[in-house]
Formats: C-alpha cells, sequence, structure tokens
C-alpha cells in the first residue's frame, strides 16, 4: 500500500443532481504533494439516475481511478460505507457524502494529523470554530449535541460533532473493525469502537453547507433513536476486531500488571541491543525498550506495524521494522547485529518453526542470547489457541531439542503463569470460546500482586513456558 495514497469514500443514493459537480470537484481537489488518490463510489441501490452519471464521467476521464461498486437493492448509508472501506486501497480513506455539503477543497486539512503520525483518525467538526457554515435548523442541531454528548459519555472523548459526515482514518486500521450499522448509525458505531479501540482521534474545524430537507436531506428523527441504540450497543460489543485472534491480543492489552509481570521475568535476560520478534500492539516492548542502546519492535501485520510507530515515535532508540518471522530472507539485513532476540507468543504461529528459530540465531552475535516465550502444555490446546492460529503448544523437553536442533544452548527453563491453566483449559475446552472476556481480564490484572507471590507453589502445570538459551559458536 503506498503511503502517499488516499482513497475518497463516496457513499451514493438518489444524488442525480448532485453527483456530477462532486467528482468534478473530488477530481481536483487539492492533495498533498506526492499523493495519488482514487475514488471509491458505492451507489446505494438508486432509483434516479446516479449510478448511470457516475459511469459516463469514469468514460470521460480515463487517466483518473475512480470505480463504481453498485448495491442491487437500498441497504443504507452504513452498508454503502463499509463496503467503500473493504474496497479502499489508499493508505488513508476520507468519507465523502455525494451532496455538496462538505468541500473537497479541506482534504489536506483533514489529511495533516495522519499525514503527521500524530492521528489514526481525524473528524472535520462542523462546531469547532470554523471560517464559514451555514445556519440551519436549532432541533437537529440540538439533537445532534445530544448525540456527541452521550456518545462521549459511553466512550470518554470530548468530540465536538460525533455525526460529522467528514471523517478520514488509517484505511488499514479501519478495516480490522468489524462495522454493522446500515444506515446512520454508521456514525456513532464508528466513533464509539475507534474510542474503544483506543485510536489518536484528532478534529479539525471544516466549514459545512448543509442543506434543508426540501433541498434532499434524509437523516431524520428515527435516525437518531437508532443512533442512540448504536451508541449504547456499540459500548458493550465485545467484537472489535475482525480476526478473534486480534481480540484476544487487544484483550490482553488491558491487563498492563500482567504485561508488566511477564516482563519482569523476562528484563534480567535482556542485554542492549534488541530485536523483538512479533511486538503486537508493544504490550511488553513498552516495558523492556527502556535503556537499551537500539530497540527494534518488529512486526508482519501492516496496521500493527502503524500503531507500533505511532506509539513509540518519540523514543530515539526504537525502531519499528517489518518482519516476517517465518521468511528467512527477512534476516538477512539483521545478520550478527544484536545481543538478544526476544520471541514473545510467536513460535507457536509458525507451521516451521525450528526454520523460524535458525533465522532468530542468525540476527544474534555470538554468544547472544533468544528468549523465548511459547506456550505450554498440549493437553490444554482448544478454541482458543485455534482462534489465535496455533499450530501447537509446547512441552519442555520438545522445547530443548528443539532449540538444540537450532544451534542454541539452553541456560534456563521458566515454568510461567500456572495461575491461569485451569482457566485457559476451561475457557477453551469445556467453553470452547474464542476469546477471552476483558472484563474478567481486569479482575485477574487487579490480582497480579498476589499471583505473583503464590504462581510457583501451584501444583498444576504452567501456561507459558519461557526459554532462555545462548547462540552456540
Amino acid at each position: 500500500m503506498n503511503p502517499a495514497s488516499v482513497s475518497v469514500l463516496i457513499p451514493l443514493y438518489n444524488e442525480e443532481e448532485f453527483i456530477l459537480e462532486l467528482l468534478s470537484r473530488v477530481v481536483t481537489a487539492p492533495l498533498p504533494e506526492g499523493f495519488e488518490r482514487e475514488i471509491v463510489v458505492v451507489d446505494d441501490g438508486s432509483v434516479d439516475e446516479s449510478a448511470e452519471l457516475v459511469e459516463s464521467f469514469i468514460a470521460g476521464k480515463p487517466e483518473t481511478c475512480i470505480r463504481l461498486i453498485r448495491h442491487e437493492k437500498n441497504s443504507g448509508k452504513g452498508a454503502a460505507i463499509r463496503t467503500a472501506i473493504q474496497a479502499a486501497s489508499g493508505h488513508f480513506s476520507i468519507i465523502q457524502d455525494a451532496d455538496l455539503e462538505y468541500s473537497p477543497s479541506e482534504y489536506p486539512k483533514l489529511l495533516a494529523p495522519l499525514i503527521a503520525g500524530e492521528a489514526d483518525v481525524v473528524y472535520g467538526s462542523r462546531f469547532v470554530i470554523a471560517e464559514e457554515r451555514r445556519v440551519l435548523y436549532f432541533w437537529h442541531s440540538l439533537a445532534n449535541q445530544l448525540l456527541t454528548l452521550l456518545c462521549n459519555l459511553v466512550s470518554d472523548l470530548n468530540l465536538t460533532d460525533m455525526e460529522t459526515c467528514y471523517k478520514a482514518f488509517l484505511t488499514s486500521f479501519v478495516k480490522t473493525i468489524p462495522l454493522e450499522s446500515n444506515r446512520f448509525g454508521i456514525e456513532p458505531e464508528l466513533t464509539v469502537k475507534f474510542a474503544r479501540r483506543r485510536a489518536r482521534i484528532y478534529e479539525v474545524a471544516i466549514s459545512y453547507h448543509g442543506r434543508t430537507y426540501e433541498e434532499g436531506k434524509k437523516i431524520g428523527l428515527k435516525d437518531a433513536f437508532e443512533a442512540l441504540w448504536v451508541i449504547l450497543k456499540s459500548r458493550f460489543s465485545s467484537r472489535l476486531y475482525t480476526d478473534s485472534g486480534r481480540e484476544v491480543l487487544d484483550a490482553l492489552s488491558y491487563a498492563p500488571n500482567f504485561n508488566r509481570w511477564m516482563a519482569d521475568t523476562l528484563a534480567p535476560f535482556v542485554g542492549r541491543r534488541v530485536l523483538e520478534i512479533g511486538a503486537g500492539n508493544g504490550n511488553i516492548t513498552r516495558f523492556l525498550c527502556s535503556r537499551r542502546q537500539r530497540y527494534v519492535a518488529s512486526e508482519i501485520s501492516p496496521d500493527q506495524i502503524e500503531v507500533l510507530h505511532n506509539t513509540f515515535m518519540h523514543r530515539p532508540s526504537l525502531q519499528v521494522l517489518a518482519l516476517n518471522a517465518a521468511n528467512p530472507e527477512d534476516f538477512a539485513p539483521l545478520c550478527g547485529q544484536f545481543d538478544t532476540v526476544i520471541c514473545v507468543n510467536v513460535l507457536e504461529h509458525i507451521e516451521d518453526d525450528a526454520t523460524a528459530l535458525r533465522s532468530m540465531r542468525g540476527a544474534l552475535e555470538p554468544g547472544g542470547r533468544l528468549v523465548l516465550l511459547v506456550p505450554h502444555d498440549p493437553g490444554a490446546y482448544g478454541a482458543l489457541d485455534k482462534s489465535l492460529g496455533h499450530y501447537r503448544r509446547y512441552t519442555p523437553e520438545g522445547v530443548a531439542a528443539l532449540l538444540a536442533a537450532s544451534g542454541f544452548e539452553l541456560e534456563r527453563m521458566i515454568r510461567f503463569n500456572r495461575i491461569s491453566w485451569p482457566a485457559w483449559k476451561f475457557t477453551g475446552q469445556a467453553r470452547e470460546a474464542k476469546t477471552l472476556s476483558r472484563g474478567l481480564l481486569r479482575i485477574f490484572d487487579r490480582l497480579v500482586w498476589l499471583w505473583r507471590k503464590i504462581d510457583s507453589k501451584l501444583p498444576w502445570p504452567a501456561t507459558s513456558l519461557i526459554a532462555v538459551a545462548r547462540r552456540r559458536e
């Protein structure tokens, strides 16, 4: 995905009066220097000539990347936006209504915080002081403000204009959010789920040229009540990721005490020049990266790479790297550069784990140390492991043999986190659950001070194994 590219997403329904003028403005709208644009129009079952007009416009602009996607029947603005998001290929995306209420001339303003790496999402606010806006309906404005207030209450934000139709965002980030609203409820659903995914949200002032109901405005009182329902539904929804495995990883980010416990267990074996394999959201990175001469946090997922970049952009000694642990070629430029490789809950995701370990060995200097954490006990394998994409769980003997065959000398084996083994086995096997409860995880996290004291004394198996090994000459 070209980082200097933007997709303009246009949901379209019965706008034959405005669509050609709107497309003309979008095609000529200013963009930051060097940026490419694509335009994705989703016709949501229009019964007028809207779609045909778009087709004629495309035929007359062969040099411009414009795609028209047609819904067979009208499903609502939210459904059109969902289709457009999945079709978008730009690094950034902007939602652009098909009417002329929002001006494409303001694209640079919306994109600026995204390009600077300061934001994941930008809202164009009609209520932040702007150069101009059309003065219209009091009751419509009041309903907007009340919905924004409620949305702020449940998501702990301080937005001024949740209902704005001008939203810009990192495309890869939004593609990972499961969206369900078909109509105008898409606006609060996006907002609440952005907040729950802890997106960095910015607002910029925009001009607004609203139209009256006589001029074709479509949103009404029914949509206000729907928005209220969507706010409450989204607040308590357990679906924040399209991938259930990512749901589990995100849930763990709500357990800072547990992550600190894990990091404290690993820290005595971590040197000054560190490569972390599969850093994810940075749950462990944030605890281990300080006071290092060099720390490289690697990931394979583009949206997680973006999260890592944005989270650690102010740490000069930390570098974020795109790296596929299953691909030995990705390690070639890193040969012998590190005294420590950290691999936490990654090896079980790789089918050929022996090749991955040999690649990690190559990134270490002679005598360098591998700190490896893997899930323990094949007998505990269940639905949670499957949803996370685990090929296996390990035994101590299996880990030791695998390390020896990959050119490592085992120094120490630690059985870590016995406390959660019964719950993991019950959740994944008896309940066949595919994700973890954030609420229960928060309770578990508050008691980590106790688990740290008693964990080694518990009589059942550990959930994880930590192997510390040296690279053999």
